[in-house]
């Protein structure tokens, strides 16, 4: 059968797509630019016929499934990384926060149960039937194998991007065409911290590496001290904007990559419309699933591969807290360790931590004897390499106790050097020169 004739058969509202769901059901959706928002807002609306719902997902850029009040007792939330959209969820006991290293999410979530409905954005078909899903691919290849039930917003909006990330019209059950703008991540105006940071990290950079950067005035710094190395690589994460200047310029070629060579290597990517239009039908990117994308074996598998994450806190063992604050869940642990790990094992890796040195306009030293209380340890000392601050680098890996903590007060805030070093002095017996 043609799939014009399958493509029209299936077509429905996005209010008539969402009854199809039923109590006990677990559904997972697409996540960022691929979140099918007009399903999501669907689902809003018909919940009160429903009972125990497991709604599975990620990071939202507009309305997070799930989230409006009262739904919790339909409809409950469940994700592993937070934003300012769900933070609220887990602080109100309105949803539910599962611990996860990202590239282990589909097998977590698997493991909860059946898949039973999967909702997902979809570009308009090729000639060939086939559908790109979007920038937000992460845990969608792996899942779509699982979902019994997948239901698609067509938006033409919706980049076509490569790799891993089509689905064919035969495979989804139902479709609903409305077609919106892709939401877009802003960015934020460098300061002159993450301008000294990004410098410090980017000294850390030699001609050939593969990079991993993330989102925000750290990675955005880094960028700016890149232009003058060669031949760069990239296997991320997250694409975001900052990337898309190296590639153009050739910065970033993927010549010297060991795995996938001239290709850059995501598996979701979140940011302004330039950045969708560039990863749009382009063959040098592609987005792949984030248990193989994040999987710290398969990271390891680029030579020089250079991992750049911050966090919250970092103690004076090098134990780091990347998802709590005040005792609250903030974040979580998504894919720091994994690329730590990753570069870590890599043939000449390093993995870099970069955070300014106080929060709380300068009241709050990030660098503290130990974790607050009700903190995690996301990352721990064990796994810790280079700690970047404004004010300097601080290599941990195969440093004692006594080095670490020596190291991390050189590149505290100089306000907290003091403390730091009355509990260095109590701790190792000796005085601290600062």
């Amino acid at each position: 059968m043609d799939w014009r004739t399958i493509y029209k058969d299936k077509i429905m509202t996005a209010d008539e797509a969402v009854r199809h769901i039923k109590s006990g059901d677990h559904i997972t959706v697409a996540e960022v630019g691929s979140q099918p928002y007009a399903l999501t807002e669907a689902l809003e609306r018909n919940y009160e016929h429903l009972e125990n719902v497991e709604v599975h997902y990620l990071l939202s850029l507009g309305n997070p499934p799930a989230a409006k009040p009262g739904m919790e007792k339909h409809v409950r939330f469940h994700g592993m990384f937070l934003s300012g959209a769900t933070r609220p969820l887990i602080a109100e006991n309105r949803g539910e926060f599962m611990p996860c290293f990202f590239h282990q999410y589909p097998k977590m979530v698997l493991s909860r149960g059946e898949i039973d409905v999967m909702m997902i954005s979809i570009s308009a078909p090729d000639k060939h039937g086939f559908c790109s899903i979007g920038p937000g691919v992460d845990h969608i290849p792996t899942m779509k194998n699982h979902a019994k039930l997948i239901i698609a917003q067509m938006n033409k909006n919706l980049p076509r991007v490569m790799g891993n990330s089509f689905v064919h019209l035969r495979d989804v059950d139902i479709i609903v065409e409305e077609n919106r703008p892709i939401p877009e991540l802003p960015g934020a105006p460098i300061t002159d911290v993450e301008r000294k940071i990004g410098e410090y990290c980017a000294s850390l950079v030699n001609d050939g590496d593969t990079l991993q950067l993330g989102i925000g005035g750290i990675p955005d710094a880094v960028v700016t001290f890149l232009k003058d190395k060669k031949d760069l690589g990239l296997h991320t994460e997250m694409a975001a904007d900052g990337i898309v200047d190296l590639i153009k310029t050739g910065v970033i070629n993927n010549k010297k990559k060991t795995l996938h060579p001239g290709k850059c290597i995501a598996t979701f990517a979140a940011g302004s419309q330039n950045l969708y239009d560039f990863l749009d039908d382009n063959p040098n990117f592609e987005l792949h699933g984030v248990d193989y994308v994040n999987d710290p074996n398969v990271i390891a598998m680029n030579d020089n591969m250079v991992s750049i994450n911050s966090c919250i806190q970092v103690d004076l063992a090098g134990q780091i807290n990347a998802e709590v604050v005040k005792g609250m869940q903030f974040s979580g642990v998504g894919g720091q360790v994994d690329f730590i790990r990753g570069a870590r094992m890599s043939k000449g890796g390093r993995s870099i931590i970069a955070l300014p040195s106080t929060a709380a306009k300068g009241t709050i030293s990030k660098i503290v004897p130990f974790l607050d209380h009700g903190a995690y340890v996301t990352t721990s000392r064990m796994d810790v390499d280079y700690i970047v601050t404004e004010y300097g680098i601080a290599h941990l890996w195969g440093k004692t106790l006594r080095e670490r903590a020596k190291a991390l007060i050189a590149i505290a805030h100089p306000d907290f050097r003091a403390g730091l070093a009355e509990e260095y002095k109590a701790r190792f017996g000796e005085e601290l020169t600062i």
